[in-house]
């Protein structure tokens, strides 16, 4: 249904064009919008008119129009005055808000198809005849975009995308939830995972800037074929929460880059408890000290290089020998070793896993 602010603004517009004041009613004589202050006037007439088999009429010096969408009245039009202009009036303004409401008709129902399609709500031979019926190209290359808003509901950030998006008549902007919002991207044959992450760059400075939102943004795979789009989605929102638990410092997250994170955040949650009472002994890693976890980290960072580390921390080579021997000591294991590290590495990220998970409960 078109809002009572477009609807408002398209007589508005129309009033400063044609210089005669309109009000659109429904078929009870509620008032919607009108370019005139007595609107109250016209209710009976309003009434009498959508009860009676005319298509137009002149009543109490107005011309009255139905606005119909298919077979059902919709709107009753009134355009004050008399005469052959008012009649044009009425007529080009009736066919005005006839074409928004099938205008905004197709939109609502592309959208409500595209959620389903998210949602896995629909069965393969809908997903092409609905496609099809709607005008919607199936063999085609697109990408799936969530975008996280801090606000719940933040229609300036929707608007923005809206804005972003518009002239782009085969991407689809739509919301399953209260905080995030849905981008579905079309793209060109030759445009791959660069012009994809551009996009969510894009995305990122426009509400920053914009709509003064702090967001997240996560993509999916790109996909050749309509029926698939439900998985990109899904892949978007793993990325969303992925990107979150282990690079929350970044606000774009891919799904193709998630690395050993998409895994972890599969396991369930008392295997990796026992993964963590194995390697550290019913110790965690909580336990460590600020100097000896920035130590690790930057020691991965360099790829186990240990000269490196030391310059970038500012320590004696052997100040960092002497830190990583006493890490070996408590925990067993090396991480000088290149099966340690990656042992101790993986149990870190669990640890992260593990703490945002149990966040979650509270």
């Amino acid at each position: 249904m078109i809002s009572n602010q477009i609807l408002q603004n398209t007589i508005d517009g129309l009033k400063n064009i044609a210089r005669a004041d309109l009000g659109i009613y429904d078929t009870e004589g509620m008032i919607i919008a009108a370019t005139f202050e007595e609107t109250s006037a016209y209710k009976d007439e309003v009434v009498a008119f959508a009860d009676s088999a005319a298509e137009n009429q002149e009543m109490n010096g107005c011309q009255f129009f139905r606005v119909s969408d298919e077979s059902r009245v919709e709107y009753i039009l009134i355009v004050k005055g008399s005469g052959n202009d008012i009649y044009i009036i009425g007529k080009m303004a009736a066919f005005q808000i006839q074409s928004l409401l099938v205008a905004y008709k197709e939109r609502f129902d592309k959208e409500n198809f595209i959620k389903n399609l998210l949602l896995d709500n629909l069965l393969l031979v809908d997903i092409y005849n609905r496609s099809k019926k709607l005008h919607i190209e199936t063999n085609i290359r697109r990408v799936v975009y969530i975008v996280e808003t801090s606000r719940e509901k933040d229609s300036n950030a929707m608007e923005t995308l809206r804005t972003l998006f518009s002239s782009k008549g085969k991407d689809f902007i739509t919301a399953v939830d209260e905080k995030n919002i849905i981008i579905v991207k079309e793209l060109k044959e030759n445009e791959g995972y660069s012009d994809v992450e551009k996009t969510a760059n894009v995305i990122l400075d426009m509400l920053n800037t914009e709509a003064m939102a702090n967001v997240h943004v996560a993509y999916g795979t790109i996909i050749s074929e309509i029926k698939e789009m439900s998985k990109s989605y899904k892949e978007a929102k793993m990325a969303l929460e992925v990107g979150k638990i282990f690079n929350s410092e970044k606000n774009i997250a891919a799904y193709n880059n998630l690395g050993i994170g998409r895994l972890i955040y599969q396991l369930p949650l008392p295997l990796c408890k026992m993964f963590i009472r194995e390697i550290f002994d019913r110790k965690s890693p909580d336990d460590f000290d600020e100097e000896t976890l920035s130590t690790i980290n930057k020691f991965f960072e360099n790829s186990l290089n240990v000269s490196e580390t030391s310059r970038q921390l500012y320590i004696h080579r052997n100040t960092l020998v002497y830190r990583l021997d006493k890490l070996q000591k408590s925990t067993g294991l090396d991480i000088r070793v290149f099966e340690d590290a990656i042992t101790f590495k993986i149990a870190l990220m669990v640890v992260r896993y593990m703490k945002y998970m149990e966040s979650l409960d509270y």
